[in-house]
């Protein structure tokens, strides 16, 4: 006789008798974090719960990140609440776990624990199905794992914008390739929910929702999470990880002290973060309602210039490489993209952000809007939003981000702005490298009082126009 193990996150497990006797595996151990029950387990304990023959698992990851879009989202909160592991996922939930006078047993971050899921299915021959992603990354993603993971089946991708427009279609087509593993990456709040929704939709016995992994798999994004969790709480990483480095020796006792400390550390990176989003949405907002007036007679006299709508909507990548939508006057004619090709060897920028002094897409309004960078201000709406801040890196396109170097990458750690180091320094002037050189200097270095600084000096900038085209 045999079992079939159906997987609770921390209870202990009781076998439904099919055919051949097997020993029920040990339940694994969680902690209660945030409302939630945090497996403490090391990943080849989980991996072994999660190929027990006619396991089924809705699986979720857990960090800093995570546990605040929870604490304000219900609905993200019950779809962890209700899923069957939540895996600890980063030093925010160690250190969480250590306030609580306890240790979580092993880090299971996605981009590490993934891969180790691939090789078991590989080993196993189990099929995966891959969700999630722009156009063409989850193929790029399943041709390194692939590559990674001689013998592993994928039995289907499929992109998270236009392949997702359409759900129930999108099940029937994961259900027909009949996958032993999906792995959705939608990012956070939206995979877990999708995944908590369709639950009972779902053929594939393994769910796990897996944030940015394609992009990194894809080559698209180096690590972004990791970058912005060493970025964000770097001090707080090094004092969990002293007992580690210093245990049985100088440091014995001494768990308590160095988690206050790090709670310490925590509480003042949110506080600068909840300082930056105030002083976002302040000054967003007053900009909103003092430039109604010039905006709407900014829309008449593009409308009068050429034809096509007032504002330009376009993708740009964010934060951790998550794609938006950015707002902006239009400044070009409406076939502006189309020409845009043919027009790449005229730039007068070095690297992969194309900038032409003397482009003829832009109309003759646009050249006015351009040379004050009155056509930014609809980005207001963006800030509102949370996608950018006043300061930050520009946002850039798609395609401009799969060409970055590796180095380039780290721009990505923080949201995009609408001002910036390089704006005030000479904005189009500045070339692609010294551009990055900025950004990643100020990604290690902001602060409230460097932003108010660079927002004065904006105004200088503007008046000035130099490097404005």
């Amino acid at each position: 006789m045999s079992y079939a193990y159906p997987i609770t996150a921390g209870q202990p497990v009781h076998p439904a008798p099919t055919a051949a006797a097997a020993p029920a595996p040990r339940a694994l151990r969680t902690l209660p974090l945030f409302g939630l029950d945090v497996v403490s387990a090391p990943a080849a304990a989980v991996l072994d719960r999660l190929m027990q023959p006619g396991a089924r698992a809705r699986v979720a990851f857990l960090n800093a990140h995570c546990a605040n879009v929870a604490a304000r989202d219900a609905a993200y909160h019950d779809a962890l609440a209700t899923a069957d592991m939540v895996l600890p996922d980063g030093v925010g939930v160690e250190i969480a776990a250590r306030l609580t006078g306890d240790n979580i047993t092993e880090n299971l971050n996605g981009t590490d624990f993934t891969p180790k899921l691939m090789a078991r299915a590989a080993a196993r021959g189990l099929s995966v199905y891959l969700l999630g992603g722009r156009p063409g990354v989850a193929d790029a993603a399943a041709r390194r794992l692939c590559l990674d993971h001689p013998g592993l089946r994928v039995v289907g991708t499929r992109d998270g914008y236009e392949g997702l427009a359409d759900s129930a279609a999108a099940i029937a087509a994961i259900n027909a390739a009949r996958p032993d593993i999906l792995l959705v990456a939608l990012g956070v709040p939206m995979q877990d929910r999708w995944l908590a929704d369709n639950a009972r939709r779902l053929g594939a016995r393994i769910t796990m929702g897996v944030g940015a992994l394609f992009d990194f798999l894809a080559g698209r994004v180096a690590r972004a999470p990791q970058i912005v969790r060493r970025a964000r709480a770097e001090w707080a990483w090094r004092l969990a990880m002293e007992p580690r480095r210093m245990a049985g020796r100088y440091l014995v006792g001494n768990a308590t002290f160095l988690a206050r400390a790090a709670r310490a550390a925590i509480a003042e990176l949110d506080r600068v973060a909840a300082t930056r989003r105030a002083l976002d949405l302040t000054l967003a907002g007053g900009a909103l309602l003092l430039l109604l007036p010039v905006a709407l007679l900014l829309a008449a006299a593009i409308r009068i210039d050429s034809r096509g709508p007032v504002l330009f909507c376009q993708t740009r990548i964010g934060k951790d490489g998550v794609p938006f939508r950015l707002y902006k006057f239009r400044s070009m004619h409406v076939d502006a993209e189309a020409r845009r090709a043919a027009l790449l060897a005229q730039s007068d920028r070095a690297g992969v952000c194309f900038k032409s002094r003397n482009d003829p897409r832009v109309t003759r309004i646009g050249r006015l809007l351009r040379r004050f960078s009155i056509d930014e201000l609809p980005q207001i709406l963006n800030i509102v939003r949370g996608e950018m801040s006043i300061v930050g890196p520009r946002p850039a396109l798609p395609q401009e981000v799969e060409a970055y170097p590796a180095r380039a990458l780290g721009r990505l750690a923080v949201k995009p702005g609408l001002t910036g180091i390089w704006q005030v320094s000479g904005r189009a002037e500045i070339g692609f490298d010294k551009m990055i050189d900025m950004d990643l200097a100020y990604a290690r270095s902001r602060s409230v009082l460097l932003d108010l600084v660079l927002i004065a000096l904006t105004f200088r900038a503007v008046i000035g126009g130099r490097g404005a085209y």
